[in-house]
């Protein structure tokens, strides 16, 4: 099986691209190279290109309008999608497709354009990884936000996006999987069981809207980054970290922080496709 044998944990800092939309940025990415200069990885660098709900489709099509285009995409981050890929700069590319997943699915192809820009990392730099990355849906969702992330890993992301991508005949290396939906699910499940821990009381502090992270899930879906992309325990890192502008970012504190890094480390070593080593 594809995901039978963990990927070997890079020996150095990682350059890394970002194709995706609202549920990246802006901060995450900035997020992710502090832990992973503090922990022992200096020189991580990141370029990325964004948009508004942005299917891989539209990244992909020059006559596609990228929704949110300049408002997303601003130096130093910013570089062409196409062109990075191209230049094979790039130790890691983290994808992501826009939800809600089900429309994805039914009318943006999602598993055509999965592997357009795999092959295209791969052509750029045969050892480049590729890896998807899992997000959630609105925490309104009439049909429960937990049962959603219980279920549209496997029947959606799985098996409707991954599973069919793998299926091709030029994608001949794993795609890894960075769970963030199931780290949040299994993070909420603790928080509101213990009924809160340090400034998290519950789901809605992980967010500042129904579905864009607040600064404190912003730390918890870069702490999963680093854990995949590294294949390190991210247990101990800091939890003082800052915006893109310099600002502090909101500090979860070290109770919920270590709640936060635990769990992240529990979820990706029990999770296979996650390409990191399995407890």
């Amino acid at each position: 099986m594809i995901y039978d044998r963990p990927a070997s944990a890079p020996e150095g800092p990682l350059n890394v691209y970002h194709l995706g939309h609202s549920l990246v940025g802006p901060y995450m990415p900035g997020m992710l190279q502090q832990l992973a200069e503090q922990g022992g990885s200096e020189g991580h660098s990141f370029n990325s290109q964004l948009g508004w709900g942005t299917p891989l489709r539209a990244h992909w099509e020059p006559d596609v309008v990228i929704n949110g285009f300049e408002e997303s995409n601003g130096p130093p981050a910013f570089r062409d999608a196409k062109e990075a890929m191209a230049s094979g700069d790039y130790d890691a590319v983290v994808l992501t497709e826009a939800v809600e997943i089900k429309d994805m699915i039914k009318y943006f192809a999602p598993h055509e354009y999965l592997r357009n820009w795999a092959v295209a990392a791969w052509e750029g730099n045969p050892e480049t990884r590729v890896y998807l990355y899992e997000t959630w849906h609105p925490l309104d969702d009439p049909e429960g936000w937990l049962t959603r992330l219980d279920r549209d890993l496997s029947l959606y992301w799985e098996g409707e996006i991954l599973k069919r991508t793998l299926a091709y005949e030029e994608v001949d290396k794993p795609i890894y999987v960075i769970p963030a939906g199931q780290v949040m699910a299994a993070f909420v499940r603790k928080v509101e069981a213990a009924g809160g821990v340090g400034p998290i009381r519950d789901r809605n502090d992980l967010f500042h809207d129904n579905i864009h992270f607040s600064e404190y899930g912003g730390y918890l879906v870069a702490l999963t980054h680093y854990a995949v992309l590294y294949g390190r325990s991210p247990v101990g890192l800091p939890h003082q970290l800052q915006l893109a502008d310099g600002s502090p970012a909101a500090d979860p504190g070290p109770e919920a922080a270590r709640l936060m890094q635990e769990t992240v480390w529990e979820v990706v070593t029990s999770y296979p496709p996650s390409g990191v080593p399995q407890n």
